[in-house]
């Protein structure tokens, strides 16, 4: 039986790259060759043990990490027609049951019975030399979008999401909340589009790497002037945020959550009523996958600068626990590439 290499996850903090059997194609889907991987902070949860999936029953160790991936085709299974092999892909994390009424109207990402590669219900991420995935979840990449734009797609289709959901105009200003790796694509996103961007932040690495992506008005915690915000996103991991962001947006305006804290979040809803504001959470980035390798092919979006460094699976263990590798650039996020060292 083919073996491949693979980054596993057996307990909290522990793990081992190990030769695991290659995947099959099954039915209906297709072995990709992986190329590259984005670490989120999903996987650290995962990494630390923190994952609500975890005591929820979605999830179990050994668990096999790696949810925002870019590579090429290897093999199809029956049913999948053969033009695909070759083809340079991503994928859509979440794997619907494709018959429920929230997967019959388009809401795949939030059906109850659904799979998310390397996260929930088992299914295998692309931490790993090969991964199989249905065809059906796959997105051509073209040309101009490589391998580190590739694996740039999941997370940007989140912070896309979180942009449309704050349906901001050119004239508008927006505060983002959180300058990490999807606070920083919100603000790209949001820049692109012609909105004048405030970001707040609270490490000094942080700020600075904001400003040198060219936004200007970055501010400290507590710092933030007092300027009407049209939209406020807040794509921080801090409770206390969420009740900022309502604080600080403008009556009439929107509120846009993309952040998830480890505890509850709390905010008073007589102001979201008082203040007449439209609250929106995003989950997922599979509505926005196609138009964020649309504004990455065009150059609208370039987010290569986030990447700090890419490592091979042996170095994927220390950059889940927090380490940062020698050579390391200033951005938020690591990519692992399995066919290093």
């Amino acid at each position: 039986m083919p073996v491949m290499r693979a980054f596993v996850l057996t307990a909290p903090g522990a793990y081992e790259v190990r030769a695991v059997p290659a995947p099959e194609p099954a039915p209906g889907e297709v072995v990709v060759g992986v190329e590259r991987v984005g670490v989120c902070g999903t996987d650290v949860e995962f990494f630390t043990g923190r994952m609500a999936y975890l005591q929820q029953g979605h999830s179990a160790y050994p668990m096999r990490l790696g949810h925002e991936w870019a590579g090429r085709v290897a093999a199809v299974g029956d049913g999948v027609d053969p033009v695909w092999i070759g083809r340079r892909v991503m994928g859509d994390t979440m794997l619907g049951c494709g018959t429920c009424r929230r997967c019959l109207r388009g809401r795949h990402h939030v059906c109850d019975g659904r799979q998310e590669v390397g996260i929930r219900g088992d299914r295998p991420g692309a931490l790993a030399e090969r991964l199989a995935v249905p065809v059906s979840s796959l997105h051509v990449l073209p040309d101009t979008v490589d391998a580190t734009l590739g694996a740039l797609v999941e997370p940007g289709g989140n912070a896309l999401r979180a942009v449309q959901a704050a349906r901001l105009a050119a004239a508008d200003r927006v505060l983002v909340l959180g300058p990490g790796t999807i606070g920083l694509l919100v603000a790209l996103f949001a820049r692109a589009a012609g909105t004048e961007v405030h970001l707040m932040g609270r490490t000094d690495n942080s700020l600075a790497f904001a400003r040198a992506l060219g936004f200007a008005h970055v501010w400290r915690e507590g710092e933030v002037p007092d300027l009407p915000f049209d939209a406020v996103i807040d794509a921080s991991n801090a409770a206390h945020l969420p009740a900022t962001a309502l604080d600080a947006v403008e009556p009439g305006g929107r509120v846009v959550y993309v952040g998830l804290a480890g505890e509850p979040s709390r905010i008073d809803t007589r102001a979201l009523v008082l203040k007449d504001v439209t609250a929106v959470g995003i989950l997922s980035a599979s509505p926005g996958l196609d138009a964020t390798i649309r504004a990455y092919a065009d150059g609208s979006v370039d987010p290569r600068p986030l990447v700090a460094a890419t490592v091979g699976l042996r170095q994927a263990g220390p950059v889940l626990a927090g380490e940062r590798p020698p050579g390391a650039g200033p951005g938020p996020k690591f990519h692992i590439d399995p066919g290093l060292s």
